[in-house]
């Protein structure tokens, strides 16, 4: 199975990157094609409402940055993970911006299954980044959900929760 990763925090070594390396270790350990693409750290800019691939650029963006990268990963990935920090109760910005900015090819040809792995220094600040996941994401896309994985403080980076995302990923069929 292809599966992506869109990492959204700006930590390269933080808690979310930690949680999605154990997820890719664990998928990768069962055979499947990994891509983990560190959306906070790329060039991707928020969507205009151009509508210019809808109307003139036949699903492609008229911007030219690093979503070009994951623009065919995207369309061609059988599992799509959004792994992301909560800030400010919800998603990365710059997670948002990616995942904006997917408008412009619409659903992903390919994907079947999506799943959810959220970490933040509180509990109970989940509400909203679960809502863009069920309504607009996995729930427009009628694919199936793998499950939401949310870890809060010292929790995310346990050796624990680390296991548990390695395990999912091994189990994945």
């Amino acid at each position: 199975m292809k599966i992506l990763v869109l990492q959204g925090s700006a930590r390269k070594n933080g808690r979310t990157s930690a949680l999605a390396r154990a997820f890719a270790k664990g998928a990768t350990s069962a055979g499947h094609d990994v891509t983990v693409m560190d959306v906070a750290n790329m060039n991707i800019h928020g969507c205009t409402g151009c509508e210019w691939c809808h109307t003139k650029g036949n699903g492609e963006c008229v911007q030219k940055d690093d979503m070009a990268r994951i623009y065919p990963l995207y369309d061609s990935a059988d599992m799509i993970v959004i792994a992301s920090p909560i800030y400010y109760g919800s998603l990365t910005g710059q997670m948002h911006c990616a995942i904006h900015r997917t408008y412009a090819l619409g659903k992903p040809a390919g994907c079947k299954k999506m799943a959810l792995i959220l970490d933040s220094d509180a509990n109970g600040v989940y509400d909203a980044a679960e809502k863009v996941y069920h309504g607009f994401l996995q729930g427009w896309y009628g694919v199936e959900d793998c499950g939401v994985f949310e870890y809060a403080g010292s929790r995310a980076s346990s050796p624990e929760s680390l296991a548990e995302l390695e395990a999912f990923g091994a189990n994945l069929r």
